[in-house]
């Protein structure tokens, strides 16, 4: 054990926790969660509502002790050292946590002075931040005034006044319009292009999909499946060929012609037929070659990549 680390904790992860536990009487909130984030990445915690997601982040943040387990969150472990871990980390939740009577300004302010800044490097500070999050037009402006998305900025901008070198987002985006979502999305690209490393916990999986260098999932405080978002979709198989019918029997003589192509034609989609692409384009010429020899007109030809929507559905059994 170094500086009360763990010595199985390595430097370059950011945040590591092993077999975290946290019941709430018959609740099993969480049970036996591990993480690894390496420094300058982001990991998607995908999961449910429900799954435990918002409970790993409360420990990792200190705002609840585990029942069993250990978290080390910038080299800081969170039981033996909160403090550490609170000078080193910044948060934002599903909420913007602003005073709507304060000016944007004022609101980076006052979290510059709360957290020991003298006024001038506050007042600074606060100017920096504004401006990197395109709210500098807003800035002396009372945050009442500010729509869900420009709240949203100026919350992850209050969790960036001290500079921490690692930023948990607890769905940061829920309730934000397309348009809204796509600017936080740009602005965490670019923190952590800057090596910041951050943990997100989403339901959006496009989310995850466009920002997760790693993403884990977890239902029932368990945690059911972990890799790149490549290695999750490959767990569902290969690209699908879709072939859609005119009507039943089409479908059905398709289905009995492509048999060796492994075709199926799912029941809630009576007049489509599903194969396998294996071999690329060359199977999509055969496959249609064979229908038109046998006199079968195909109405609708589409291809279908697994997506993480996929994966959270075959994982959770939730849409």
């Amino acid at each position: 054990m170094v500086n009360g680390v763990p010595s199985s904790i390595t430097s370059t992860s950011s945040i590591t926790a092993e077999g975290l536990v946290k019941h709430f009487a018959d609740v099993h909130a969480v049970n036996g969660v591990s993480l690894d984030v390496p420094t300058g990445t982001v990991l998607g915690l995908l999961g449910p509502n429900g799954a435990g997601k918002t409970t790993v982040v409360r420990i990792l943040t200190t705002t609840l002790h585990p029942d069993a387990g250990r978290a080390v969150v910038a080299g800081h472990d969170v039981v033996a050292s909160p403090q550490a871990v609170r000078r080193s980390i910044g948060l934002a939740g599903q909420y913007a946590a602003v005073d709507e009577n304060l000016t944007g300004r004022e609101n980076l302010t006052l979290v510059g002075r709360l957290s020991h800044l003298t006024k001038s490097v506050a007042a600074r500070r606060a100017v920096e931040l504004l401006d990197q999050f395109h709210l500098s037009d807003a800035g002396n402006r009372p945050a009442r005034t500010y729509s869900g998305g420009m709240r949203r900025r100026l919350d992850l901008a209050a969790a960036l006044v001290t500079h921490p070198p690692v930023l948990l987002l607890d769905e940061p985006t829920a309730g934000l319009d397309p348009a809204s979502r796509q600017d936080l999305w740009e602005v965490i690209g670019n923190l952590v292009a800057d090596g910041t490393t951050v943990l997100l916990t989403t339901q959006y999986l496009e989310e995850a999909d466009r920002l997760a260098d790693r993403i884990v999932v977890i239902d029932k405080g368990l945690v059911v499946a972990e890799g790149t978002a490549a290695e999750l979709k490959s767990r569902l198989g290969e690209t699908t060929l879709a072939l859609g019918f005119a009507d039943v029997e089409s479908a059905t003589l398709a289905a009995v012609r492509l048999a060796d192509f492994n075709a199926v034609r799912p029941a809630t989609a009576e007049t489509t037929v599903r194969l396998p692409l294996r071999g690329g384009a060359r199977v999509v010429r055969d496959v249609l070659n064979r229908l038109a020899d046998a006199g079968i007109e195909v109405g609708r030809l589409d291809l279908h990549e697994p997506t993480l929507d996929d994966v959270f559905l075959s994982l959770t059994g939730t849409p």
